[in-house]
């Protein structure tokens, strides 16, 4: 990978898809939305949809970077929306872990753009192993960071979570953290144990996500927030992991039935949490 002085990354540190689920948050495609641009600072923009995940643009005037872009499908749309915000070409794409509504642009973006895509090496072999199109050419383990036209743009593996291969992204300049799925706004979280997911470890990774610099969190799903939501987000996680084990205690079989949601914020109409609890028990158990 060529390194220019203008235009340069510095990597420190050297699940499968959601087999099984709905169409929605996975690898299939559900049927296509309009895109909403919302204008997060005066320099980033995030680019959403309630499919699939959100997408975060910064331009610079040396080019774009993107931090996941959507379902293949949208492939298209999201050029065209990004070419409205600025007429640099894309440069970084930072995917926040594997799954497809997150990733499922990629093929279409390295074909159509000159993009080099970026993601954790446990979510990558994730891809891999779920025989995803549009495998990302860079991988880290702990963090990177991706600096152009006077912007630098950090990616930080803090832990497990949603998968064993979770990446928040940190806008500097912007004081703007994209979380990907480790924070979904308004939604019941999805533990994916088919890629080492951790409801045990997830409110830890996040105690560690905030003690980064930022004000403005832009979640995997849902509206942009604030950092006190995360905070409440965490404690969500921390007070849901309690009552799983409560709920589990009486064996898996009905565990889900009797775990209580109420007050957390967690809205499980797309059944992401049910999905979950086989798997939070048996962690729960050990």
């Amino acid at each position: 990978m060529s390194i220019k002085a203008s235009t340069r990354i510095r990597l420190s540190g050297v699940g499968l898809a959601l087999a099984g689920l709905c169409l929605v948050w996975s690898q299939g495609q559900p049927p296509k939305q309009p895109l909403n641009v919302q204008k997060v600072t005066d320099n980033l923009w995030v680019i959403m949809t309630s499919d699939s995940g959100n997408v975060a643009v910064l331009p610079t005037a040396e080019g774009i970077v993107l931090v996941d872009d959507k379902f293949d499908q949208y492939g298209p749309e999201i050029l065209a929306k990004v070419k409205a915000i600025s007429d640099k070409p894309i440069k970084y794409i930072l995917n926040t872990h594997q799954h497809g509504d997150h990733t499922g642009g990629n093929a279409f973006m390295l074909m159509n753009t000159p993009a080099e895509i970026l993601i954790h090496k446990n979510a990558r072999a994730n891809m891999v192993a779920g025989k995803q199109p549009g495998l990302p050419q860079v991988t880290y383990a702990d963090d990177a960071q991706v600096f152009i036209g006077g912007k630098e743009v950090s990616a930080h593996h803090l832990g497990r979570g949603h998968t064993n291969g979770d990446a928040v992204i940190l806008f500097p300049s912007e004081r703007v953290l994209h979380t990907g799925d480790l924070f979904v706004n308004g939604s019941a979280p999805f533990i994916d144990y088919s890629a080492k997911g951790s409801i045990v470890e997830w409110d830890k990774t996040l105690d560690r996500v905030l003690q980064l610099d930022f004000d403005i969190v832009i979640p995997g799903h849902g509206p942009v927030a604030k950092k006190a939501d995360l905070v409440k987000w965490r404690d969500s996680i921390a007070e849901l992991r309690s009552r799983a084990k409560k709920a589990c205690a009486g064996g898996a079989e009905g565990a889900a039935k009797r775990l209580d949601l109420s007050g957390l914020g967690m809205d499980d109409s797309l059944g992401f949490m049910v999905r979950s609890v086989p798997g939070m028990c048996a962690e729960l158990a050990n």
